[in-house]
């Protein structure tokens, strides 16, 4: 037996978490893909549908098409009970002490630059220090350069080490009162890395810094508890966490909220408008100008519902062994490196291949049916601290296998032997 066969005994999986059940929710997850069937390895671009968030969006637009908060009739009310429905079950999901805090966005992106344009306008000077970490998405650097090159102020990054791992004695050391925003991912999205948000927002407080955690990539995988965090804002999108895109998540603390200006003006964020000027509305619909996606929201609600019904400590205990079964097989194959080692990690592999390209890598997997991500995933930095232009990226979620673990490697192998 090879080592990469000797890697395939799985004696020690555990079997308490259904996964073929599970992902028989999911109706894209039953289809061939070039003429195999499907596995899909991209859960950290977006994850797949379950057919009760499916069955939702298309009863809305059935039975229940209407405008919210402004009709006289009775389409109009059922659509704004289930939209306001959906804003109290992602409250409670979250653990806001309000639906009031809960804003609607079109994703985590709008969501930072919703913070670092009305915050950062109203807060920062000149000589003032934002910290970002060196993993962070461009949606949590870029925001904040754009409100930096308006203010004054000044974006620094908290540097991150080989195995890619946060440097919480160098965030210490940057620590100091001129740092008013710290902007942390909970999770890397190229990595995998979960950071200890928890140790950072007391750091950061002590000094009087305000702390925004990009919650993209931890929603989907854990209950996330905003008020044990203490974190002053944080932000995420539906799609990763098996809603539909276009519809997203800002949490703020309410003092915090009160104080920020709109970020657009329009219909539904005022309360009233003259040409003397305008009041506008209480939270949260002074962040809510114009017609919302109110599909995508109710269509997120059913995805609080899925989520709330799922065994999620079961689900997050089968995705570590995923991730851990796949570390173990990487080790066996020649010539890849694994991005991103750290020890505290969740259901991200990412790798380059000796002599093969990442883009090659995935094109070749997709011809058998295996869906991976592949480039920089939006976080060129941490790339560029690597030396390396991409890597391909598998990302797994509660719904996968190790069956699917299987034919990745399996689809690798075929693919390393056609480039090498």
């Amino acid at each position: 037996m090879n080592d990469l066969a000797a890697v395939s005994a799985r004696e020690d999986k555990p079997e308490a978490f259904d996964a073929e059940r599970v992902r028989r929710d999911f109706p894209i997850l039953q289809q061939q893909v070039n003429g195999q069937p499907l596995v899909y390895l991209d859960n950290a671009a977006t994850t797949q549908k379950p057919e009760c968030v499916i069955e939702a969006i298309s009863d809305y637009y059935r039975h229940d098409n209407s405008n919210v908060h402004r009709g006289a009739h009775t389409l109009a009310d059922r659509a704004t009970a289930a939209f306001e429905g959906a804003r109290r079950k992602v409250a409670d999901f979250i653990h806001a002490a309000s639906p009031e805090q809960v804003i609607w966005t079109r994703g985590t992106t709008e969501a930072i630059n919703l913070v670092a344009s009305s915050w950062g306008h109203s807060e920062l000077r000149p000589g003032d220090r934002i910290l970002v970490s060196a993993m962070e998405h461009h949606s949590n650097i870029v925001p904040w350069q754009i409100v930096a090159s308006h203010t004054g102020a000044r974006v620094e990054a908290i540097p991150v080490d080989s195995s890619g791992t946060l440097d919480i004695q160098a965030f210490e050391a940057m620590l100091d009162g001129k740092v008013r925003m710290v902007a942390i991912g909970h999770v890397s999205n190229a990595l995998g890395t979960v950071n200890p948000v928890v140790e950072i927002v007391r750091m950061a407080h002590a000094v009087g810094a305000r702390v925004l955690v990009d919650g993209a990539q931890a929603v989907g995988h854990w209950q996330v508890d905003v008020q044990s965090l203490d974190c002053d804002f944080y932000v995420f999108s539906s799609h990763k966490m098996f809603g539909p895109t276009g519809i997203g998540v800002l949490y703020g603390r309410r003092e915090l909220l009160d104080a920020m200006p709109p970020y657009q003006g329009g219909g539904e964020m005022i309360e009233s408008v003259s040409f003397a000027g305008t009041t506008f509305n209480k939270l949260p619909y002074k962040f809510e100008a114009g017609t919302p996606d109110i599909a995508g929201v109710i269509g997120l609600g059913a995805a609080v519902d899925y989520l709330k019904h799922l065994d999620r400590a079961g689900a997050a205990r089968h995705e570590q062994a995923l991730l851990e079964y796949a570390q173990k097989k990487a080790q066996a194959v020649p010539g890849l490196r694994v991005i991103g080692t750290s020890g505290h990690k969740v259901s991200v592999l990412s790798f380059v291949l000796e002599g093969g390209h990442p883009a090659d890598l995935g094109m070749l997997l997709d011809q058998q049916g295996v869906a991976v991500r592949t480039g920089n995933h939006c976080a060129q930095p941490i790339m560029d601290q690597f030396g390396i232009p991409g890597t391909v990226r598998a990302s797994f979620s509660f719904y996968n296998t190790f069956d699917d673990v299987d034919r990745l490697f399996a689809a690798l192998e075929k693919a390393r032997q056609f480039l090498v």
